[in-house]
């Protein structure tokens, strides 16, 4: 039972690690250059993105745990690598859109993060559907993420 508890606290620290990494990436330009660009009227205030990344990144954690628990599924692994997969793409969407200044290509990158993350969400549902529902504010908040990287990236070319 302890294992099992570690193992969750591991996931709540892996995904902090990636918002962290991705964190770095945002610290550099979130103040600077991203309030220069032209943004839609629907762009949440700057304050709100933490608390909302904090809450997705611990629902992710607890949604992997929960996949990870089945041992004897046979699509366990599978689901696995698919979160770890849309993990790094979530990471390099930070680098890309803040680190280098980049909406076009973070905007070619969220795409692909999304089709991911939908896919990673599909995969939890057939192992553990509570998993897959803590999921499922992820796939929303990207979904808008992406329209509003689109925005910008139109508003801004």
């Amino acid at each position: 039972m302890a294992n099992r508890w570690l193992a969750l606290l591991g996931f709540i620290a892996l995904t902090l690690l990636a918002a962290s990494l991705g964190g770095a990436a945002t610290a550099t330009s979130v103040g600077t250059w991203y309030q220069e660009l032209a943004k839609p009227e629907w762009n949440p205030p700057r304050w709100l993105f933490g608390p909302v990344w904090t809450m997705l990144y611990l629902m992710m954690a607890v949604a992997v745990w929960r996949v990870w628990r089945h041992r004897e599924h046979p699509d366990r692994l599978r689901a696995l690598r698919w979160f770890f997969a849309q993990l790094a793409l979530n990471t390099l969407w930070s680098f890309l859109f803040f680190g280098l200044r980049r909406p076009d290509l973070a905007f070619i990158e969220i795409v692909v993060l999304w089709a991911a993350i939908v896919t990673t969400g599909l995969k939890f549902w057939r192992i553990d559907r509570p998993a897959a529902l803590l999921w499922l504010p992820y796939v929303l908040w990207v979904s808008f993420a992406s329209v509003l990287n689109g925005t910008v990236w139109w508003l801004n070319r």
